[in-house]
């Protein structure tokens, strides 16, 4: 299926640790937010929004402010705070002002077999949603140990930056099915290269 019109399993990728960098991740390899569509998805697969929760309100407008807060945080995360700092500061400005918008108000209710599950109290709001990501932003940057565990994936042109939170810290891969299987498979080529 083409991108930007289908889901599949690396298409949309949540395993960096954190939504905010699951955000930034949509850049890689190619972009990824290129509708109203995938944008809608992606919200929905973040956990964002519990499934099923309506989204069809969501326009062109949601694509645009998801895509600059996304582009603020990769700058906070993949920058010290010294380096370029009117940039950085200028980042760090809009995603507190983000931040400071309530996210979704939740709600527990029985789902069909009678479990509780979650649901938003209506359909949520852009800003609301941003905000719950601002959020997330503003607490990985001001955790030591969170922010100490920020780890760039280690695989040939991978900007993936995610929080290595395995035994050891030693995750080298943003995931080990693309990065870490490519490198496995080029390393196994040079190995039979060399043995010829």
């Amino acid at each position: 299926m083409a991108l930007g019109t289908a889901t599949g399993p690396y298409e949309l990728r949540f395993d960096t640790g954190r939504i905010c960098l699951d955000l930034v991740a949509t850049t890689h390899p190619v972009e990824r937010l290129v509708s109203v569509e995938v944008l809608r998805a992606w919200i929905t697969g973040s956990g964002l929004v519990p499934a099923g929760t309506p989204l069809t309100h969501a326009d062109a407008s949601w694509l645009a402010r998801f895509l600059e807060l996304r582009g603020h945080t990769a700058r906070l995360v993949r920058t010290l705070p010294g380096a370029d700092t009117l940039a950085h500061d200028r980042a760090l400005i809009r995603v507190n002002a983000l931040a400071a918008t309530a996210p979704p108000a939740p709600r527990a209710v029985r789902g069909e077999d009678g479990a509780l599950v979650r649901e938003l109290t209506g359909p949520p709001e852009c800003a609301a949603l941003l905000g719950s990501l601002a959020r997330d932003a503003v607490e990985l940057l001001t955790d030591p140990v969170a922010r100490a565990g920020l780890r760039q994936c280690e695989g040939d042109n991978c900007p993936i930056v995610y929080v290595d939170t395995s035994r050891g810290r030693r995750r080298r891969w943003c995931s080990s099915e693309v990065c870490g299987n490519r490198e496995r498979v080029a390393r196994h080529r040079r190995r039979a290269a060399l043995a010829r």
